[in-house]
């Protein structure tokens, strides 16, 4: 069986809640296009490492980037942000994660402007 992925950051559990962010929720991390770690949330990038995230552009979202923290299932940026509940082992995701897609992935404007602001 192949090992899943290493999760970096302010991690508080096996199911990829960081301090940040930690309902019973909170289960997916994200692989940040720039260093190709995944860390739980952009907090956590940004307070371990020493280079400014970098937005994983449309052509990019079939990419394996996101990872269910219940059932160590990768999925494609695509895939994630076309679901509420894992498609691996339904595992119900957090619905305020859209408020911010804009910090992972290179969201089309029109979309920002749809999403309500925090």
């Amino acid at each position: 069986m192949i090992s899943p992925p290493h999760i970096y950051g302010a991690v508080v559990d096996d199911q990829t809640r960081c301090v940040h962010y930690h309902s019973p929720l909170d289960v997916i991390a994200i692989r940040f296009a720039c260093c190709q770690r995944y860390y739980p949330c952009f907090q956590c990038h940004g307070e371990s490492e020493s280079h400014p995230a970098t937005l994983w552009p449309e052509s990019d979202w079939d990419h394996l980037a996101v990872i269910c923290g219940v059932c160590d299932s990768e999925m494609s940026i695509r895939s994630y942000r076309s679901v509420t509940h894992c498609p691996a082992c339904a595992a119900r995701f957090n619905d305020g994660c859209r408020l911010h897609a804009h910090l992972y992935f290179a969201v089309p404007t029109s979309e920002r402007e749809a999403e309500p602001q925090p």
